[in-house]
């Protein structure tokens, strides 16, 4: 920001916010069940109207819809639900790689696409801990432990 800009604000007399607010380029991935053309057709022309929006791929087996633009991902989704009729969300899967437990309660989803589980951002600590006893009775038939038991 120039020193022309810095003063063109001070000595501005309209009325109104002086910063408009810009949104950030982005890629908002939402979850719609599609089951034939017709829901694809449905779901593209919901997005493909709205002001920012860039690129929009459809994923039918996946129900996967992928928005860039300078977009809002609530304001996406909204519109989706809105113009659909259809339950809508953001997209609640990773890649099943990413995931330090795949198979953990809460993250693995019968219902997600092939290669992926759900996101395990809300179970921060979701997985217990190990307790004394259970580490105890671990290491003590260890090959790491030079003490372990000999029985086996």
């Amino acid at each position: 920001m120039g020193a022309l800009d810095h003063f063109s604000h001070l000595f501005d007399c309209s009325s109104g916010s002086h910063h408009k607010k810009r949104k950030n380029f982005q890629t908002v991935e939402i979850k719609v069940k599609m089951d034939c053309e017709g829901c694809e057709r449905k779901v593209r022309r919901s997005v493909e109207g709205m002001k920012g929006v860039t690129q929009v791929d459809i994923d039918r087996k996946a129900s996967k819809l992928t928005v860039v633009g300078y977009v809002e991902p609530k304001k996406v989704v909204a519109r989706v639900a809105h113009r659909t009729g259809k339950k809508v969300e953001i997209w609640p899967y990773v890649p099943y790689d990413v995931v330090d437990h795949p198979y953990a309660q809460g993250v693995y989803d019968k219902k997600a696409p092939a290669g992926y589980v759900r996101s395990d951002q809300q179970m921060s600590g979701g997985l217990a801990r190990a307790s004394s006893t259970e580490v105890r009775y671990t290491t003590a038939f260890s090959d790491e432990n030079p003490a372990a038991c000999t029985v086996m």
